[in-house]
């Protein structure tokens, strides 16, 4: 028994190694190729990229989406955490009757189709264009509501962890108001789920191409996808370094989370 229990464990570990191996080339070879294929001439690409006055004199519609994608980043994740954290707390300490609606809202959009999100959003996009100008910044609105879903369950998962309603009772009865209680209460027990949605906000609004290009706004998708038709390169280029950014923004996302669980 023994004989078969370990031919089993090796079985299972050759298995194992074979997977992994297969879903590396699988995800690295592609990787590997974009890597090749922005090397190949003079090999100036990448440090093109990173010399950002020559980058603007060369690419200025890259420069500016590049800009604008990390504006409409922060804006959208310091919106998001605004509306979203008070929301919850506040559904989880005085109405929790209303926390399945809240939840139902909040993860509509992931059940909609960009191209259907557009379509309702074209004409509320009419009066936003009218009011505040067709700035790219005004798409921090439709990515708002974009990143709720995953926003939501990373601050609900936080808020799940902590008894929310003892410590605001704890902090009203000492005398410190609503204000006081989501800073210096609520916000530094849930700190690793604030920092877990903001980091998806990001990855999420710097890889977002189809809300942007059919409302005729600027980002970094749109820029890329109008770089390919002149300097594919270049394009490449910026396409793998964006996606090495949203990688290492989660790996950060990963290991700061297991630190916290560590440390507790």
């Amino acid at each position: 028994m023994a004989g078969v229990r370990a031919q089993r464990v090796r079985r299972q570990r050759v298995l194992r190694w074979v997977v992994l191996v297969v879903l590396g080339v699988f995800f690295l070879l592609p990787l590997a190729a974009m890597v090749e294929f922005t090397t190949r001439g003079d090999g100036n690409t990448w440090s093109l990229l990173v010399d950002w006055p020559q980058l603007s004199a060369t690419y200025p519609d890259l420069a500016d989406g590049i800009a604008a994608s990390l504006e409409q980043a922060l804006l959208t994740a310091l919106l998001m955490l605004v509306l979203l954290v008070p929301t919850a707390v506040w559904v989880r300490l005085r109405l929790p009757g209303l926390r399945p609606l809240v939840e139902f809202i909040c993860l509509l959009p992931l059940t909609i189709p960009a191209i259907v999100l557009v379509v309702g959003l074209a004409p509320v996009y009419a009066w936003v264009n009218y009011f505040l100008g067709g700035s790219s910044l005004t798409l921090v609105f439709a990515y708002t509501i974009l990143v709720l879903p995953y926003a939501y369950r990373a601050i609900d998962a936080g808020l799940s962890a902590i008894d929310v309603k003892t410590l605001a009772e704890a902090a009203r009865g000492l005398g410190a108001g609503w204000f006081t209680v989501m800073v210096r209460v609520v916000l530094p027990n849930i700190r690793s789920a604030v920092l877990s949605a903001a980091f998806l906000t990001v990855a999420l609004v710097l890889g977002e191409f189809t809300i942007a290009s059919l409302l005729n706004r600027t980002n970094l998708q749109v820029a890329i996808n109008l770089l390919g038709k002149s300097s594919a390169t270049m394009s490449v280029a910026v396409s793998l370094a964006a996606l090495v950014l949203a990688f290492v923004l989660l790996l950060i996302l990963s290991l700061f989370g297991d630190r916290r669980k560590a440390s507790r």
